[in-house]
Order: C-alpha cells, then sequence, then structure tokens
C-alpha cells in the first residue's frame, strides 16, 4: 500500500472522519481528522487498532472532547453516553480550570498518544465569545497543559476580532484554524486548513477552486488541510491529484 509522493508528503491532505472502506483511502493521502473523539474518547484498544491498520507514514489528527470546549447547554450534549450530574454542570467547557475539564484533557492526551497524533483540534461554539473570562481560561488552560509536541489547532466560531485572535493565538501558541476560501489565518507555526464547503455542506469544490487550494499548499507544503463537506471522500483525492500533477499557470489563489 503507497503513500503519497515523497515529493508532496509533507502537506498533509485529508478528510475529517474515515470512510467505512479505508484501504484506498490511505492509498491516495496522508491524514484524517478523528471525529469521534469529540462526542466521547475512543477506547484505547481501538485507537491502538486503527493505528496498527493505516501505514506508518499515515497522519491522524483528533478532535478534542466536548466536555473541554462546550458548555452543558449546547444540543451536542446530547449524544454524551453518560448523563452529567446536575450539580457540576457549571464544571464542563469554556476550558475551565476544573477536575473535569483536567479530566477530558486527560482522555483527549490518551488517545492523541496512541493514534501518534501531531495535532489537535478545538473548535469552540459561536457561545464562546470574546470576554476577558474565556480568554483567561484560555491563558490558564494552555499554559497549563502538556503541549507534547503537538500542534494546537483552534477554530472559534461566532465573532472574534482579528486583533484579540491574533493577540491569543501569538501568546498561546495555538494555530489559527480556518477555511481559506472564507478567512485567513491570523497566526500559526504551520497552517491548519479546514474546507466546510464555504457554509454549504453538501458544496462539492468546483476545479478551479482545487487549483487554487494546490497553489495554496504550495506556497504552505507543511500544512494540514481537511476537507470536512459531504463530498470530502471525493474532493480531498482531487486535491491531491493537483498536487501530484506539474503546477498550472499562476492565478488566484485561496487567502490561507
Amino acid at each position: 500500500m503507497s503513500s503519497l509522493p515523497a515529493r508532496i508528503v509533507r502537506a498533509r491532505i485529508g478528510c475529517a472522519g474515515l470512510p467505512d472502506e479505508r484501504a484506498s483511502f490511505y492509498a491516495r493521502l496522508n491524514v484524517a481528522e478523528v471525529q469521534d473523539t469529540f462526542y466521547h474518547p475512543l477506547p484505547l484498544r481501538t485507537a491502538h487498532s486503527l493505528r496498527r491498520e493505516a501505514p506508518p507514514a499515515f497522519e491522524f489528527t483528533i478532535r478534542a472532547w466536548l466536555l473541554i470546549t462546550h458548555d452543558p447547554s449546547h444540543p451536542n450534549y446530547r449524544h454524551l453516553r453518560f448523563t452529567l450530574p446536575e450539580e457540576r454542570k457549571g464544571a464542563f467547557g469554556s476550558f475551565r480550570d476544573t477536575e473535569e475539564v483536567w479530566a477530558a484533557w486527560g482522555k483527549t492526551d490518551e488517545v492523541a498518544q496512541a493514534l501518534r497524533a501531531r495535532a489537535i483540534f478545538f473548535r469552540t461554539p459561536s457561545a464562546f465569545k470574546p470576554t476577558p473570562e474565556n480568554i483567561e481560561n484560555l491563558r490558564r488552560f494552555f499554559g497549563r497543559l502538556d503541549r507534547r509536541d503537538y500542534l494546537l489547532a483552534w477554530e472559534p466560531r461566532g465573532n472574534w476580532p482579528a486583533e484579540t485572535l491574533a493577540m491569543v493565538c501569538a501568546e498561546l501558541d495555538l494555530t489559527h484554524v480556518v477555511d481559506p476560501f472564507v478567512a485567513r489565518s491570523r497566526y500559526s507555526r504551520r497552517r491548519y486548513f479546514r474546507l466546510n464547503g464555504m457554509g454549504e455542506e453538501k458544496r462539492r469544490y468546483t476545479d478551479e477552486e482545487l487549483d487554487k487550494l494546490a497553489a495554496l499548499l504550495r506556497k504552505h507544503p507543511s500544512a494540514y488541510c481537511l476537507f470536512a463537506n459531504h463530498h470530502r471522500f471525493e474532493d480531498a483525492p482531487r486535491l491531491a491529484s493537483r498536487l501530484e500533477a506539474t503546477p498550472p499557470a499562476p492565478g488566484g489563489p485561496a487567502r490561507g
């Protein structure tokens, strides 16, 4: 089973999630963002099995558990496999400095280690606004955790001013996750692009758009580029094929 050609192996191209049939996925792409960890950490035996199944050069990133990022009022909590204790609900989410949040980070870290993941993706909901309390929670959380060698990637939903984003990400060394067709990354050691269909989940990316993405990845060859749209398992290989081919004539690239 082959991986991507050596000349483009530094560009991580893949999908949020894994298909049921994975052999051709592993052969054509080189990264997957594990989504199940958002709702509940994978059992370690499952994570180790997934790591053994994939080629050695294939990379996993994981999404941090929602107990870290989301308040219990968020509808995604209905997918939890257990019921939160009513008297402790205020201790979960928003990067709070609580035993519950730190325990959730410990589980996330365990799975990342089992998968040998190099990046952990944190998405905060629109309800997580740029208030002094939330910014202080971010400082405390990312200042205290064992970063190991992880790339810590953050995608804030909602209205975060560009200056605030740049300040927080630079101070805490967080990669600002963006869809490069929608926004520009405000800070990053390495780019982490996440393609959500530009607000239309069922949208299929055009050839012209994929050419622009390929040009952007040539500019940032160590970037992660994860497709999260409905047609992700088709669009990601189409992009990878463009990077294997001769670069097209210069055109207007995606912003990134």
